[in-house]
């Protein structure tokens, strides 16, 4: 059986290890480190990129510093799946929505939602949320800490 799955190498290992480290890892010491040249890390780089392997790179902003301090996970109920993508539109206008998943079992969609504090939450909920047309119900989850936070082992 022949899969399709990207096969990366040592030094291509090496690579991203430091890069998801630390993003602003200096593409010289990396190359010492490997032993070969800036140039051919950089060709490497772009060869990741284009096999879609690495999506890009940025920034983590710190949501606490500038107020978020309330995450929650959400169960969206639709009572029927034919709007499913009408009711993912939506969601994507509301900017404290930051990620949404279309799932099995209970929940049509699964969305994470960061706001300023509970009221903001429920705000969310009331104003946004449920006014969905299309949305039954929904189930709200508060994380009260988070412990991991990682990328996927290379």
């Amino acid at each position: 059986m022949k899969t399709n799955y990207l096969q990366i190498d040592g030094v291509d290992k090496i690579i991203l290890r430091h890069l998801m480290k630390d993003a602003r890892s200096s593409i010289l010491g990396i190359a010492r480190e490997v032993g070969i040249s800036g140039a051919a890390i950089h060709q490497r780089l772009r060869k990741l990129e284009a096999s879609k392997l690495i999506k890009g790179s940025n920034f983590v902003i710190n949501p606490k510093i500038l107020g978020y301090k309330t995450l929650a996970f959400v169960g969206i109920f639709l009572d029927a799946s034919s709007k499913y993508t009408q009711t993912i539109k939506q969601l994507e206008e509301i900017p404290e929505v930051i990620e949404s998943h279309y799932t099995t079992g209970n929940y049509t969609i699964f969305i994470k939602l960061l706001c300023k504090n509970n009221e903001h939450l429920m705000r969310i909920l009331d104003q946004k949320i449920q006014t969905i047309r299309g949305v039954s119900r929904i189930e709200t989850f508060i994380s009260l800490d988070q412990q991991i936070d990682r990328q996927v082992t290379i």
